[in-house]
């Protein structure tokens, strides 16, 4: 299912920029893993003072009109797949030969543990929505992904 680096040179298959964006995917990726953590297992009030944003852009579409009721639900949807984009990007970046319904479905399993570990912290709510979105995010980014690869001519 992963694919390791070979480490004689003659049988490496991917051409050396390849092999370098590898190396920083997977590098990047327990950056990612922890940021994704540190945003969704911080309580309520500490995460809102890095995430507030959402509550700002609401406050801006309710100026222009658009209830806080629909604003904040949208925009906290969009920021969640946001947050998990660069996830998908590291999977299907950092590993080429996986499977993109592999790395989606990581996306969503990381979502679910996220969202069971948010039950037993008493400022914050687990909702399925949350998994929807960080499913969609960890999809948007092996798709962005799969598109350069495509783009470029390489192989999966």
């Amino acid at each position: 299912m992963f694919e390791e680096l070979p480490r004689n040179p003659a049988a490496r298959s991917h051409p050396a920029p390849v092999r370098v964006a590898m190396f920083g995917a997977r590098s990047l990726l327990p950056f990612v893993v922890a940021g994704i953590l540190l945003l969704t297992w911080l309580p309520a009030e500490d995460a809102g003072k890095v995430t507030g944003i959402v509550n700002v852009a609401a406050s801006l579409l309710a100026h222009a009109g658009v209830p806080v009721t629909i604003g904040y639900p949208m925009l906290e949807f969009l920021a969640n797949i946001a947050l998990f984009t660069p996830l998908g990007l590291c999977l299907a970046g950092g590993w080429p030969s996986l499977r993109s319904g592999w790395a989606i479905a990581a996306g969503m399993l990381f979502s679910v543990l996220i969202e069971v570990v948010q039950l037993g912290i008493p400022s914050r709510y687990s909702t399925l929505s949350d998994v929807v979105a960080n499913t969609a995010g960890t999809a948007v980014g092996v798709l962005a992904v799969v598109l350069m690869r495509r783009r470029a001519g390489l192989p999966r």
